[in-house]
């Protein structure tokens, strides 16, 4: 990406490793430290929340816009993505926090190439990907992953890769990806990250509408002003299951309370011709993301979080969301 073709910003853009490196090691000299908000652009208030907590705790906040094709599979939205740059910038130079006497905004978004993150190539057939990729092994084929095998071993590849660039202090996950944010921490665990330490991978609460609770996400751009009405049956659904569980019911009875509010959205849906699929829910153990047993009930599990998840196709749109039950602090 040529300088001549970003949009103005006041905040500084910095398109190459280098370029960011030069500043990062400015602020290593000036001993700041730096908040790290990686995304795929096409911010929303979901994504400005953990800006917030940066600015807050940071003396310095950077956020990355990066599309990554490794974590779409061939048949996934890569080429269709939102890319919303220049109203990304508008919302992020809006940004500023207050901390004693001093305000702070944004101090660099960093723009990575793809030919800089993949100098050896990347394709979506991950059969015919080249050079080197991470995966966190046990943690990437549950939930989430059952449905996309190779999501995250793409995100665990480009993460470790901004890690590397970045170097933060500390790092901000949105909770609405909630395996993805753990499985973070215990890529640093296991790789021995000093930029971030796993502790300082920090795990926000997921940003929802305030008149329905539906999450937000650069993906509810897709609905149609029918499915959006529709959208919040997977919600509802965990908070169905999710008070199952707080009452004592077991796992099973929970999925199926949940299940129950699915099929209700369902025949409205067929009513008004809107294709509602689901694709999953699940309860998981937080610390391993294996599946709890049909059996399990909140005396069972003890004092590890239970992670209740969803997937629900609302048309062509595949929308996720969770609820965590329990302190997720314990989890690093």
């Amino acid at each position: 990406m040529s300088t001549a073709s970003l949009p103005p910003s006041p905040i500084p853009l910095l398109t190459s490793v280098a370029s960011y490196r030069q500043w990062r090691q400015k602020a290593f000299e000036e001993r700041k430290s730096v908040g790290f908000v990686p995304t795929m652009g096409a911010l929303h208030d979901g994504h400005l929340s953990l800006v917030q907590k940066s600015l807050a705790e940071n003396d310095l906040t950077v956020l990355s816009i990066f599309v990554n094709p490794a974590q779409f599979a061939p048949h996934e939205d890569l080429a269709t993505y939102p890319r919303t740059l220049p109203r990304d910038l508008e919302l992020l130079t809006a940004q500023q926090v207050t901390v004693g006497e001093a305000v702070r905004k944004a101090s660099a978004v960093f723009l990575p190439q793809v030919q800089d993150m993949y100098p050896s190539g990347i394709s979506q057939d991950i059969s015919v990907q080249k050079g080197t990729f991470v995966e966190v092994k046990g943690y990437g084929h549950q939930m989430e992953g059952a449905s996309r095998p190779a999501f995250f071993r793409g995100v665990a590849t480009a993460v470790t890769k901004l890690f590397n660039a970045v170097q933060p202090t500390n790092a901000y996950f949105g909770e609405k990806d909630i395996q993805q944010a753990l499985l973070v921490r215990r890529l640093c665990k296991d790789l021995l990250f000093a930029h971030p330490e796993p502790d300082h991978v920090h795990i926000v609460p997921t940003s929802r509408d305030p008149t329905d609770d539906l999450a937000l996400s650069s993906r509810n751009v897709y609905l149609s002003a029918q499915e959006r009405k529709l959208a919040p049956a997977l919600i509802n659904a965990l908070q169905g299951a999710q008070s199952a569980w707080l009452n004592g019911q077991p796992k099973d009875q929970c999925i199926l309370t949940a299940l129950a509010v699915i099929d209700e959205v369902k025949k409205q849906a067929f009513v008004h011709g809107v294709d509602m699929q689901l694709d999953y829910i699940e309860m998981n153990n937080s610390e391993t993301f294996d599946i709890l047993d049909a059996s399990s009930n909140n005396q069972l599990t003890g004092d590890i979080p239970v992670i209740v998840s969803g997937g629900l196709w609302v048309g062509k749109t595949r929308l996720i969301d969770n609820i965590v039950i329990g302190d997720l602090s314990c989890i690093i």
